[in-house]
């Protein structure tokens, strides 16, 4: 493989009932500081039907170009056609890097298109950067450690712990990145990109599917990525009837109740509430992390929040290190009394 031939850093643009979605810029955002490293641009690929007027909105986060292809065959969201579209685009125009969202459709396009364009994939992530690889160089062997490789940071082993892969070897090097961890850029409006339509060809196969009806659910879990303020607990609580008090201090605080991975394998939550490495990874303006010990896997899925509140009885807990204020003692008589006393001040106001 000629890898010198690979340039650009490109993300796939998803897009859902010709709506663009919010994981798109986020990747955006993500590709432009690779970008920058790379000394090279980043392109969106949106595939869809009708969907060209889509372009505009990827320019003003931050695409310096746009492939469009817009098919019929590309309406709704079926394997076959998206594969064949994207991997007509990557050996079409060669990009160092592929970023997709890790997406219930991402989750499935993704690795598709890596075996198909015969590349390695690191799936799930939460952290890329341009770096060498070998992160250290070999006592010996110092000129094959590479340079200016995408360092591809995901959990393994269940979240245990994290592992850091590269794909030396093979182009483009693809990851696909989870909702909610990387940054979209302030929008400029009116900003332009190349706009590129290219028609990858489709073939029809044994493999397409035929879609009889579509029946859109409406979830009845609110979603934490969209809170301002969350209030989470740990395995400190004790039961899931603890979770009654965190609930009321949310409701008082205009919140939302998130949790940590403990909580969930007790099953006192669903996994739709959960924060970490494993869950979700959250940015509110407030979160309370209460009776959380704050293992780096939990951490890791809200560090970004711009103030953190712990409340835990055990002093030497790892949530102190990375909280703003730190509240050591019982929760079971501080939530309550904070509860109360914010009740109070917001009926007196």
């Amino acid at each position: 493989m000629a890898l010198e031939e690979y340039k650009g850093v490109y993300i796939y643009a998803q897009q859902v009932d010709n709506e663009i979605s919010p994981i798109a810029f986020e990747l955006i955002g993500k590709a432009k500081d690779l970008a920058a490293d790379l000394d090279t641009d980043v392109t969106a690929v949106l595939l869809g039907s009708k969907v060209e007027d889509l372009a505009a909105p990827l320019a003003e986060y931050g695409a310096d170009r746009v492939i469009v292809v817009d098919d019929p065959e590309l309406e709704t969201y079926r394997t076959e056609p998206y594969a064949q579209a994207l991997a007509a685009v990557i050996n079409e125009y060669k990009p160092e890097i592929m970023l997709v969202g890790a997406t219930a459709i991402g989750r499935d396009l993704g690795p598709t298109v890596s075996a198909r364009v015969k590349t390695g994939l690191t799936a799930d992530c939460t952290q890329l950067e341009i770096g060498d690889f070998p992160l250290q160089p070999v006592e010996g062997k110092e000129n094959e450690q590479k340079h200016k490789q995408l360092l591809m940071t995901r959990p393994a082993f269940g979240g245990n712990t994290i592992a850091t892969i590269a794909c030396p070897d093979h182009r483009p090097q693809m990851a696909t990145v989870r909702p909610g961890v990387m940054q979209k850029r302030e929008r400029v409006a009116g900003a332009k990109a190349e706009v590129v339509r290219f028609d990858p060809g489709f073939t029809k196969n044994n493999k397409y599917v035929e879609i009889q009806e579509i029946v859109k659910a409406v979830g009845s879990v609110e979603n934490i990525m969209d809170a301002k303020i969350l209030v989470s607990g740990g395995r400190g609580l004790g039961s899931a009837e603890n979770f009654a008090m965190l609930k009321e201090l949310a409701e008082v605080l205009g919140g939302m109740v998130s949790c940590s991975r403990a909580v969930v394998e007790n099953g006192w939550l669903p996994q739709d509430y959960q924060v970490g490495q494993t869950g979700k990874t959250v940015r509110p303006n407030v979160y309370f992390a209460i009776g959380i010990s704050g293992a780096i896997q939990h951490v890791a899925g809200m560090e970004e929040s711009d103030l953190i509140i712990a409340i835990n009885k055990d002093a030497d807990a790892p949530i102190f290190e990375v909280a703003d204020y730190g509240i050591v003692g019982d929760l079971n008589k501080i939530v309550p009394a904070l509860t109360e006393s914010l009740r109070a001040e917001m009926a007196a106001k």
